[in-house]
């Protein structure tokens, strides 16, 4: 009686076992941190709108990265808001939300993977080939530039202790600023300022008050107004002594007064209406980014004239319905699928393992 007592005690730690090897290899059918996860969905669905707003017209120029430049213009001009407003203001925020999203991937595949960083490296090349490829069709592509920072800087970092990464993160963006032109570094520095804040576990946290996000926001508002006043005063100037550092800082700054205000507004009644507006946006990114550049040169053509000459009411008139079937089309294909197109490739060459797409499969075959 005691052995067979014995006997059924043991029981469940093969079956227990065996459950976690198959686990080990299979990419997770199910987030974790819901809460967390959709503020970043909300926050990178922003980005991408004004991302692609900044875009229009360099895409449209077909060949050419930057829109040829324009007269000095008060701000009576569409052009000088959305260059105060909108041009280097979202660009940082995709990249650090980039490096946040590197080190959950990572965390999530520490648990499941062998070799987790095998994954992230399938990753990071899949992402280089997406973006060569986009290079074809316009040569302002960032997804490329991810890539290589991704495989020389972040991919790297990973073995690092998180003050070493945090310090990097911060020498690389101020290097960046005081340099001037060089998005490969401040890139580098966002990336690795995103994973340091990941690590620390700030990330996780940012969606438990609305006072931190709220006072950050000032203290970035408050110290962007300069250099915004500075670019405001290079605008109706031929002077463009310190124009670019302005820019650059502004933007920085401006574009995390963003993002804490995003945050401040997910804690009041506003909250679904900003999850039902960004977040399909935001979990379709790659997709909506890649098919923007098709749907903007189908736009240019119709539209007709130079690019370079079409006023904002032109680009806004491109832009808004872009968006706009962007949205139906994500928020479509998101109530039946897990993942967009692109995002859902993406992941089947980071885990080596076709995953599952339909919404219905895990309830359907759980662990499937």
């Amino acid at each position: 009686m005691p052995a067979a007592g014995g006997v059924r005690r043991m029981e469940p730690m093969p079956h227990h076992d065996s459950r976690l090897t198959l686990e080990a290899e299979r990419p997770p059918t199910r987030p974790e941190g819901r809460q967390r996860i959709a503020a970043l969905d909300v926050i990178r669905g922003f980005a991408l709108c004004g991302i692609l707003l900044a875009n229009v017209q360099p895409i449209a120029n077909v060949g050419r990265v930057v829109v040829e430049s324009r007269p000095p213009a008060g701000l009576d001009d569409g052009h000088a808001w959305l260059g105060l407003l909108v041009e280097q203001r979202f660009f940082p925020i995709f990249a650090f939300l980039f490096g946040i999203g590197f080190s959950l991937l990572l965390a999530s595949a520490e648990g499941r993977a062998a070799r987790p960083r095998l994954l992230l490296l399938r990753r990071l090349l899949l992402l280089l080939a997406i973006g060569v490829a986009h290079l074809l069709l316009w040569q302002g592509d960032i997804l490329h530039a991810y890539a290589i920072v991704g495989l020389l800087i972040l991919l790297p970092s990973t073995w690092l202790p998180r003050w070493t990464v945090a310090i990097l993160g911060t020498l690389l963006i101020v290097t960046a600023l005081i340099i001037g032109d060089s998005h490969f570094v401040l890139i580098a520095g966002l990336f690795l300022a995103g994973s340091a804040l990941t690590r620390y576990g700030v990330i996780g946290r940012m969606g438990q008050s609305a006072t931190v996000p709220a006072v950050l926001g000032l203290v970035f508002a408050v110290a962007a107004a300069p250099f915004l006043w500075s670019q405001v005063k290079s605008l109706t100037s031929d002077q463009d002594s310190g124009a670019s550092l302005s820019m650059s800082l502004g933007g920085l700054l401006l574009a995390g007064a963003y993002v804490c205000v995003l945050l401040v507004l997910l804690r009041t009644p506003l909250r679904p209406a900003l999850r039902t507006v960004f977040a399909p946006l935001g979990r379709m990114a790659l997709t909506n980014y890649l098919t923007a550049t098709i749907l903007v040169l189908v736009a240019a053509r119709l539209v007709g004239g130079r690019p370079e000459d079409w006023p904002v009411t032109t680009v806004l008139l491109i832009t808004i319905p872009v968006l706009v079937v962007q949205w139906l089309w994500s928020t479509l294909w998101l109530t039946r699928y897990r993942n967009g197109p692109i995002e859902w490739l993406w992941r089947w060459a980071t885990w080596a393992r076709r995953p599952p797409l339909r919404v219905a499969a895990s309830s359907d075959r759980p662990g499937a």
